[in-house]
């Protein structure tokens, strides 16, 4: 029977690759963003489009945005 190669626990695997990453000059940081999995993300996210789609500025913002917008890079080249 072959003998059984015990590896490091993940707690270790973690810190290695972290001390790694710091050689690297980088560091750690956590961010927090919306889920966008949560039932209450997607109403509000539909909440505050209606209010823009109905808003009596929605023309000129959409203008806008166009303007401003780079599509240059897009992989949509229908634009």
């Amino acid at each position: 029977m072959p003998l059984r190669t015990h590896s490091k626990p993940s707690r270790e695997k973690v810190r290695a690759h972290r001390k790694r990453l710091r050689q690297q000059g980088l560091r750690p940081i956590q961010i927090w963003v919306p889920d966008m999995r949560s039932p209450a993300f997607a109403k509000e996210a539909q909440r505050q489009s209606l209010s823009v789609a109905n808003s009596p500025h929605a023309r000129d913002d959409q203008n806008f945005i166009d303007a401003v917008s780079d599509w240059s890079g897009a992989s949509d080249t229908s634009r």
